[in-house]
């Protein structure tokens, strides 16, 4: 595409050549004439004049130009930011609707959307809804009555259960799994023998939710696992049974949540936390990489750090590490 139709989406002032193509996106050191790239900090503007991309994303410090750059700019609020929405909005443009492949299993009660693609060797069960212009990847399988909204991309071998509903524009990468049961059983005290309790809830989630790969998210045992809009997991993520979790929450690699555990909206989980059952993250909070959370613990402070296990705020545990490496000094 054209330089101006990438400002105009961005709704960014273009300086240069606005009929430049644009075909793709790289760093300012392996940018060619036809790779948009971007700089987010004034101390850039030197590498920037010295760059062969075809267009570059820049702050309002370069509003004045850059010396020495033949490249088309475009002047943005956050570059950073909207290079992220322009290498998709590229990519996009450019992914044409491939119908249903011959080899997909497509159940004659399935209600396909406009410009829908099932790749080759899906399945897609009875009573299934999707949206317009979503793409079903290769070996992905929907069972009976799941519901999945438009523009998203199940990228491929993603399994997603009955009664999972889906947002618009999700996007679930590979080996992803859906609406699995939950883990719960009802132990007999006489006998020692566990029973699996009722997994008949549902899933769900919301718009622009992104799940990485090879997460796992369990439906309600009786009500809802939900997933809200804006919410970002990260690869090996796993989501117990009758989770809630908020907006914008942001989820780090092999993360997991047992059942019925809360998580507010604009929480950052980092890597390798566990977090217990019937937890509540409040708000805002920030779990530290390999916090433990322990059952029905309450973790609230709108921007405030927790670290350690059981996890406490990070001022807390740095202390008791010192006075801990004092004590074995002395020792």
């Amino acid at each position: 595409m054209q330089a101006q139709q990438i400002a105009d989406f961005l709704s960014g002032r273009l300086i240069g050549n606005p009929a430049r193509d644009i075909t793709g996106a790289a760093s300012l050191l392996k940018a060619g004439p036809a790779d948009l790239s971007f700089i987010e900090d004034a101390k850039y503007l030197d590498r920037a004049g010295q760059c062969r991309a075809g267009a570059v994303l820049a702050g309002q410090f370069a509003a004045g130009g850059v010396p020495g750059l033949e490249s088309t700019l475009i002047i943005v609020n956050t570059p950073r930011l909207a290079f992220a929405r322009a290498v998709a909005f590229i990519a996009d443009s450019g992914r044409t609707p491939s119908g249903v492949h011959s080899t997909a299993v497509v159940d004659a009660s399935a209600q396909l959307g406009a410009q829908v693609s099932i790749d080759a060797h899906s399945v897609i069960g009875r009573h299934v809804r999707i949206g317009a212009r979503t793409r079903v990847g290769p070996g992905c399988v929907l069972f009976d009555d799941v519901e999945i909204g438009e523009d998203c991309e199940l990228i491929a071998r993603v399994t997603v259960y009955s009664k999972t509903r889906v947002g618009h524009r999700v996007v679930v990468h590979a080996g992803a799994v859906l609406g699995s049961d939950g883990f719960g059983f009802a132990k007999d005290e006489q006998t020692g023998a566990y029973y699996k309790f009722p997994q008949i809830g549902r899933l769900e989630i919301g718009d622009d939710v992104e799940i990485g790969a090879n997460c796992t998210i369990d439906r309600a045992a009786l009500d809802a696992t939900v997933i809200a809009a804006g919410a970002k997991l990260d690869n090996m993520v796993h989501v117990g049974h009758n989770v809630q979790i908020g907006r914008n929450v942001v989820i780090s690699a092999q993360a997991g949540i047992a059942g019925s555990s809360v998580i507010e909206q604009n929480v950052v989980v980092a890597g390798q936390v566990g977090i217990a059952d019937h937890v509540r993250i409040e708000e805002g909070a920030i779990l530290g990489a390999q916090c433990g959370v322990p059952s029905h613990k309450v973790i609230r402070g709108n921007g405030a750090i927790f670290w350690g296990t059981p996890a406490r705020p990070i001022r807390e545990y740095l202390k008791e590490l010192a006075a801990l490496a004092r004590l074995a000094k002395k020792r």
